[in-house]
C-alpha cells in the first residue's frame, strides 16, 4: 500500500484506537459492494463475523456488569445492545461514514448511506480489529464504545423477538422460527416481508427495511394477537 494510503487511514485509527499491521483489511472492511469488483472485496464477510465478535464481547460484559440478572434478561440486554441500530450509532460515533468506499457519485453515496450500512460496516471493522489484533483488541474496541450503552438503566426499546420467545417457551410452543416470506427493493434500500411461525398458533408476517427488523414486526404481530402485548 502507497505511504499517502497509509496516511489517510491516520484519523480513523485514531479514532478506533488501533493501528493495524495488516492495512488491506480495514480497507476491505470499509468497501461496499459499489465499489468492489467481488463479493470477496467488499465488508460483507467481515460483517458476518464481526457480528459473532460482538454478541461474545458483549455477553462476557454483560455477566460482569449484571451479576444478579437471570437469562432472560440478559439476553433481551443483548439483543438491544447489538442490534443494527446500535451498531449505526456507532459508526456515526466514530465517523465511519467519512472513510467509506463506495462506488458512484455523491448522490449515490448519500442514499447508500442508510442505518443498516453503518451497522454492517461497524460490525465489519470489529472483525477486521480481532484478525489484526486478536481478541483482545476486539475486546478493548467493543469496551470503549458500548460500554455507557451496556450500563444504560433501561432498555429503551422493546425487543418484541426476545419477549415472543420467552413467552412461547413458558407457554410450551417452542422457539419461534421466522422465514423471509419476500424481498424487493433495490439493493441499496431492501425491503423485506418476513413470517413469524410459533408451534402450532397461526403464523403472522411482519415488514421493514432490513429482515431483523422485518423480524421484530412480525414478532409484534404475534404478541399484540395473542394479547401478551397490548395496542
Amino acid at each position: 500500500m502507497k505511504a499517502s494510503a497509509d496516511a489517510g487511514l491516520a484519523p480513523l485509527e485514531r479514532r478506533l484506537g488501533h493501528r493495524f499491521k495488516n492495512r488491506e483489511i480495514i480497507l476491505t472492511a470499509l468497501t461496499h459492494a459499489s465499489a468492489a469488483s467481488t463479493a470477496r472485496d467488499t465488508y460483507q464477510r467481515l460483517e458476518f463475523l464481526g457480528d459473532r465478535v460482538l454478541a461474545l464481547v458483549v455477553s462476557e460484559m454483560l455477566l460482569k456488569a449484571y451479576p444478579k440478572a437471570t437469562e432472560g434478561e440478559m439476553s433481551r440486554r443483548l439483543a438491544e445492545l447489538v442490534r443494527k441500530e446500535a451498531c449505526a450509532e456507532v459508526a456515526t460515533h466514530l465517523d465511519l461514514g467519512s472513510a467509506l468506499r463506495f462506488g458512484g457519485g455523491k448522490a449515490q453515496r448519500a442514499a447508500l448511506m442508510t442505518t443498516n450500512v453503518l451497522g454492517d460496516v461497524c460490525e465489519a471493522v470489529i472483525a477486521a480489529i480481532y484478525q489484526d489484533g486478536g481478541f483482545d483488541a476486539a475486546r478493548k474496541f467493543i469496551a470503549a464504545n458500548w460500554h455507557v450503552k451496556l450500563l444504560s438503566p433501561a432498555v429503551p426499546i422493546q425487543n418484541a423477538k426476545a419477549a415472543l420467545q420467552e413467552w412461547t417457551q413458558g407457554k410450551g410452543f417452542g422457539v419461534p422460527q421466522y422465514t423471509i416470506h419476500a424481498k424487493s427493493g433495490p439493493d441499496h434500500e431492501p425491503h423485506f416481508e418476513v413470517e413469524a411461525k410459533v408451534g402450532a398458533l397461526a403464523s403472522a408476517r411482519g415488514e421493514g427495511r432490513t429482515r431483523r427488523e422485518a423480524e421484530q414486526a412480525a414478532a409484534t404481530a404475534v404478541l399484540l394477537r395473542e394479547g401478551v402485548w397490548k395496542a
